[in-house]
């Protein structure tokens, strides 16, 4: 049986960590994917157990899966805007906080909760650059439009999401210029802006001037974003497979996929039933470029296993489902366990355990 397992202790671990980086911002744990492939209820539970109660989806199922699980009470926040009306529905059901990233997203909210003779609440979205959606920060009169004619809108707070392709270029900061203009002109024509944010995982680790009301942090909760050096951080999630058999192959024989490799000694190899399909070494670097390209090419000659506390060598390269180890010089057997890396959120095929 393949498992992915979920450490909690690592995970408090990284809550604390991200605590601390917020510095007093009101945290909103961002569980799309199904949590990061952490699993959107059971991590959600282990969250509000170290104290965040603000939780961000990006689909009405995810919201419905929180509230159905127990979480009632804590505040939800839609992270895309839709006009899809029986969507919007089903997150006034749900008591969700919408976002409103246009003038069409917002008038549709606004007439699906007119029908309901109740009130949405909802945040703007401000597109500063990354062009996913939102108000742009050009259109001010556009956006006081919502302040001024959306009745049964109940504006709450406003975002914007920061592009991170560098801690030095400049980008973070031209970006936040333009949210504080929004946020000037908004307060400027007598309305309140009510929660502020701005920084993902990446800014909360890089850029403090992006520490706004709130932060927005997934990834980081699973020690799987771009790091900083002595951040804190710790990996969580990892694969565990029972060996599928050992077997001795001669000099000479090769043993791969795509690029074979022939092996240099008579070598006792472990077959693991996990491949590139379940996630194994899945998203290693998505940076790109030769540089980048090169350190996934000598990481990739590097790759190991934990077998009974002893590290294995992957030979050759990762198969569809099956991988080859070096167990030339170690003490195992069919049916042990091995340990690998592996990020939930390309994990395939694992029954998934708390632990």
């Amino acid at each position: 049986m393949k498992r992915l397992i979920i450490e909690r202790e690592v995970l408090k671990n990284n809550v604390a960590v991200v605590k601390d980086r917020a510095a007093g911002a009101y945290i909103y744990a961002v569980l799309t994917g199904d949590g990061f492939g952490a699993g959107i209820v059971e991590l959600a539970q282990l969250l509000r157990e170290e104290g965040i109660g603000r939780f961000a989806v990006s689909e009405p199922g995810e919201a419905a899966a929180l509230r159905k699980a127990g979480l009632v009470e804590e505040e939800i926040l839609m992270l895309r805007c839709t006009a899809d009306r029986e969507e919007l529905g089903q997150l006034l059901d749900l008591n969700v906080v919408c976002t409103v990233g246009s003038a069409d997203t917002g008038m549709a909210l606004n007439a699906v909760a007119g029908e309901r003779s109740t009130v949405a609440e909802a945040h703007i979205q401000i597109d500063t650059g990354m062009g996913f959606g939102g108000f742009l920060s050009s259109e001010p009169d556009r956006i006081l439009s919502v302040y001024r004619s959306l009745p049964n809108v109940a504006l709450s707070g406003i975002y914007t999401q920061l592009h991170t392709g560098g801690r030095r270029d400049g980008t973070a900061e031209a970006q936040l210029a333009q949210f504080r203009q929004v946020t000037e002109a908004i307060h400027g024509a007598g309305f309140e802006t009510g929660t502020v944010h701005a920084a993902g995982s990446f800014a909360l680790l890089h850029w403090e001037d992006a520490l706004l009301d709130g932060v927005r942090a997934g990834s980081a909760l699973l020690g799987r974003c771009r790091r900083t050096r002595g951040d804190g951080l710790l990996r969580v999630g990892h694969g565990e497979v029972g060996i599928e058999e050992t077997r001795w192959l001669p000099k000479g024989h090769t043993v791969g996929n795509e690029v074979l490799v022939t092996l240099k000694r008579p070598t006792r190899v472990a077959v693991l039933p996990v491949g590139y399909q379940n996630g194994f070494t899945v998203g290693r670097s998505r940076d790109p470029g030769l540089l980048a390209a090169l350190r996934r090419w000598r990481s990739g000659r590097k790759i190991t296993v934990r077998i009974n506390g002893q590290r294995a060598r992957v030979i050759g390269r990762v198969g569809a489902i099956e991988t080859i180890v070096d167990v030339t010089d170690l003490s195992c057997a069919a049916g042990d366990t091995a340990v690998f890396d592996i990020d939930p959120v390309y994990a395939r095929g694992f029954v998934r355990e708390y632990r």
